[in-house]
């Protein structure tokens, strides 16, 4: 909570905007949004790095031995990156500040070893040392002992059963891969493959990472000891059973549920950006090709290689690879930021940006492509956006929103049809509880998270509080003039009143964590003229008010996920979380708050020459407790909305008192 007096020029804003005060905010927003627009791409888009934990760039060292593809100077430079981000410890967190993650940590010392670290050079003993502290490499996560499996690392009965025939069954079987979210079929079905037919790396090197083993893996009996519920256990049993059946399964059938998963992520490919648009599936799709015969001159082969080295980001002295890129994300809320500022500032420059930009993410809309989304809803009209710059098959509801409000927000005749047709989506997109799930619709078989290979719990994309707000936020605009979308508001209102804590606050299942999710809500509920007054509404800004730090800044850190008694707090503040708490109090009509206030006024005194910010933490989940994120564009669109809403806002206040 705000405890102590604030200096300027943060004391100097709580009271409306004098010459001198207005002069103060002008400037930090033309020198952020110069900043902004000089980072847009000349085809209309911004694109910013998005960084994951070391997992993905030791994979990337792990597919070249694998694949016995291997670039020494790539490899030396990841291998740099990977060696400047171990803790104290020698551990590796899945973010920056977190815990030590065996699984992790496992998979960076192999990655080092395999690029030619010694395992008694300093770094390595304290990872393995650590490794071993906290029950060594059998302990892992199952897509660790996946990959070392298939180096030859540890018994296949290490994992869980994964047969290709998954795909030959019923709608009817408990398990279907419509049942489970698009992230995990993209990466289970060429997985499948790879585990089906036990493929083996190639590893021409031959290194072992044997002393990563408290037990040798040959004698180990508990590779399973994490699952502790009745229902995992009963599943578990399942498991075994099926691996002591599979030696009964026909070739033929074999053969024809490998031709069908062949088929299957063949058709999804999706060119240069690659199988789900996300490096997991990608890379797995990459080696069952190989696995398959697919020559390594084929043109598709190729051009999986080309999208997955598309993900690297290689710099003079480190390179690191990405889970994904975010260009349309991206595109969205940096519209979002400079249409705000428009308001006031009316520049040719930043209007023609913006309309360069819309017309780019128009060009990306999905109308009549096929797509996964279709199974639940085989009568409904494309109309979404993805991701990524090509994910046909995955549009997802969140990306669609932002991006139409954005096109609702310019006016402009060309994207009336558009706008409809993503709104009619997001409508038929609706789950059974009024909510929204990011890629499908009714994607909460939650028994599944108990099968042996969901030791992540992420096998799901069941509603969230933040991607349900988002899609009210468009439909609450458009209700004015379309009616039609009423019902479906209401039911995603009562949806989220239901979802709200005790304390006040959303959970944030797609950004950090309580402060994204309860900012998601309340700009939602604004354009879905929920009060200001409602009492849901005022639970949430009291808590956000009580999260404040004494330096007018908000703060969360990911261990929010793993400890929720630590919700919407932080050892210190961050631009993107101060920006996201003070659009959340103004979308409650907060204008004079002081809160407000000294938000904006920490907003202004951590702003940097260059006109951005500088936040260091991930600010947001892949899989809650499993996998994090940083966008680096957070810190360079969130803080600009804010400063622009905040000014416009006192604007309309001052305007409003004139008249009285």
């Amino acid at each position: 909570m705000l405890t102590e007096n604030l200096t300027t020029p943060d004391a100097e804003l709580r009271d409306g905007c004098s010459d001198g005060k207005s002069a103060t905010l002008d400037r930090a927003i033309a020198n952020a949004k110069r900043r902004l627009l000089a980072l847009q791409n000349p085809a209309g888009y911004w694109v910013f790095e998005l960084e994951a934990d070391c997992t993905i760039p030791a994979e990337y060292i792990l597919m070249m031995h694998f694949m016995a593809e291997i670039d020494q100077g790539l490899e030396a430079k990841i291998a740099r990156f990977l060696r400047a981000q171990a803790g104290p410890d020698g551990s590796y967190p899945l973010f920056k500040g977190g815990a030590g993650d065996l699984s992790c940590t496992v998979k960076v010392y192999y990655a080092l070893k395999l690029a030619g670290d010694a395992a008694d050079a300093p770094h390595m003993r304290r990872a393995r040392h650590w490794v071993l502290r906290h029950g060594g490499a059998a302990k892992s996560n199952v897509f660790t002992r996946i990959m070392l499996a298939m180096f030859q690392q540890v018994p296949w009965r290490a994992i869980p059963f994964i047969p290709v025939e998954i795909m030959l069954l019923p709608k009817w079987f408990p398990f279907h891969l419509d049942k489970v979210a698009y992230w995990s079929r993209t990466v289970m079905v060429p997985l499948s493959i790879l585990c089906s037919y036990r493929v083996k790396a190639r590893n021409p090197r031959g290194i072992d990472v044997a002393e990563l083993f408290s037990t040798p893996p040959n004698l180990e009996r508990d590779y399973f000891s994490q699952v502790k519920t009745p229902l995992g256990k009963a599943i578990l049993l399942l498991d075994r059973c099926g691996r002591l059946l599979e030696p009964l399964i026909p070739g033929f059938v074999r053969r024809k549920a490998t031709a069908q998963a062949s088929d299957w992520f063949t058709a999804r490919l999706n060119g240069y950006d690659g199988l789900g648009a996300i490096f997991t599936a990608m890379v797995n799709a990459y080696e069952a090709m190989d696995y398959l015969g697919i020559p390594a001159d084929n043109a598709e082969r190729r051009i999986a290689r080309a999208a997955i080295d598309g993900l690297l980001v290689v710099k003079a002295d480190t390179a690191y690879c990405q889970p994904c890129v975010s260009p349309v994300w991206d595109t969205g809320l940096a519209v979002l930021a400079l249409q705000e500022v428009d308001r006031h500032d009316h520049e040719h420059s930043s209007r023609r940006a913006t309309d360069t930009a819309l017309r780019w993410l128009a060009g990306k809309q999905l109308r009549d492509q096929p797509g996964d989304w279709q199974t639940q809803r085989p009568g409904l009209a494309g109309g979404g956006w993805a991701f990524q710059f090509g994910n046909s098959y995955y549009p997802d509801v969140d990306d669609t929103a932002v991006v139409a409000y954005a096109m609702s927000q310019a006016e402009t005749p060309a994207f009336v049809e558009p706008i409809r047709r993503a709104a009619d989506w997001i409508a038929g997109m609706q789950s059974r509880n009024g909510g929204y799930g990011a890629f499908d619709a009714d994607n909460d078989h939650y028994f599944l998270n108990q099968i042996p290979f969901a030791d992540h719990g992420a096998l799901l994309d069941p509603p969230s509080a933040d991607v349900s707000a988002r899609c009210i936020m468009l439909l609450g605009r458009l209700d004015g003039v379309h009616p039609e979308y009423s019902a479906t508001i209401a039911r995603c209102i009562a949806y989220l009143r239901a979802e709200q804590e005790a304390d006040g606050s959303w959970f944030g299942r797609w950004g950090t964590n309580y402060l994204y999710g309860t900012w998601s809500v309340l700009l939602g509920f604004a354009e879905a003229d929920v009060s200001a007054n409602d009492a849901s509404v005022r639970r949430a800004v009291a808590w956000l008010k009580s999260k404040q730090r004494a330096d007018g800044g908000w703060g969360e850190s990911n261990i929010s996920y793993h400890a929720p008694n630590s919700r919407g707090e932080f050892d210190t503040s961050t631009a993107f979380h101060t920006a996201l708490a003070v659009l959340a109090l103004l979308a409650a009509d907060e204008t004079g708050a002081p809160e407000v206030a000294a938000g904006v006024g920490y907003l202004l005194n951590a702003q940097l020459a260059d006109g951005g910010w500088q936040d260091d933490c991930f600010n947001a989940p892949g899989f809650p407790k499993f996998f994090y994120l940083k966008y680096h564009g957070y810190d360079k669109f969130f803080p600009l909305w804010a400063l622009g809403r905040y000014r416009n806002r006192q604007k309309d206040l001052a305007r409003f008192r004139r008249t009285l």
